[in-house]
């Protein structure tokens, strides 16, 4: 993931300014992250990167994907929030901060009672529906690259997926994000059975284009 692919993204449907200031935020990012890898070895800066572009997908605004650039910035570098603030701007700043103050919850569920209150809790810390939106992009990119991670970690990252962030995105409409999900929680969670019934799905869908073509 490289910034020209999130750029054409943009302008689409941002006009230059809002496209340069995106372009400022991610050279503070790339910088900030300098020397950073995630456990796949890439340069970490692919992450936001991808998180942003699933929100330009979206059509989110340019502080929405500014922040989604910036958004591991104050909990994994030097960076203080008032330098957000004083380069971004307030709006931001409270994006990124929002999202900072959801990861420093740490929540390993254990029944569907204390995934629901984390759930509740989680939209009542959010005073910006921009923040969840930015969390469940970094959760879904997160969970398409969950394969560097032992197993234990991919299980665990995986049932929390599936108690808390699934829901939520399910509760606020977002249903092809609630799908992948739960359809990727499943991968990791209960690999066999996955892997039996993708083979299945596959299967029938073998026989109904084989009907389909003597139809034909």
């Amino acid at each position: 993931m490289v910034i020209s692919d999130l750029i054409e993204v943009l302008e689409e449907y941002l006009d230059p300014k809002e496209v340069k200031a995106v372009y400022k935020a991610y050279l503070f990012g790339a910088d900030a992250h300098h020397g950073q890898h995630r456990r796949s070895g890439e340069a970490f800066i692919s992450h936001p990167l991808s998180v942003a572009l699933i929100l330009a997908d979206m059509r989110l605004d340019s502080p929405s994907i500014s922040a989604a650039i910036l958004h591991d910035v104050i909990e994994d570098t030097p960076t203080l929030r008032e330098q957000l603030a004083e380069s971004f701007g307030e709006d931001v700043a409270l994006l990124v901060d929002g999202v900072s103050k959801i990861d420093q919850i740490e929540f390993e569920s254990k029944e569907h009672a204390e995934a629901e209150n984390f759930r509740k809790m989680l939209l009542a810390m959010a005073k910006d529906i921009r923040v969840i939106l930015i969390k469940l992009a970094d959760r879904i990119h997160n969970m398409r690259t969950l394969d560097s991670l032992r197993s234990d970690q991919r299980k665990r990252i995986a049932q929390q997926t599936f108690d808390i962030y699934a829901p939520i995105a399910n509760r606020l409409g977002m249903y092809t994000w609630t799908q992948e999900l739960e359809d990727l929680s499943f991968q990791f969670l209960y690999p066999k059975r996955y892997s039996a019934i993708r083979k299945e799905i596959s299967k029938r869908g073998a026989i109904a284009s084989g009907l389909l073509t003597v139809h034909v």
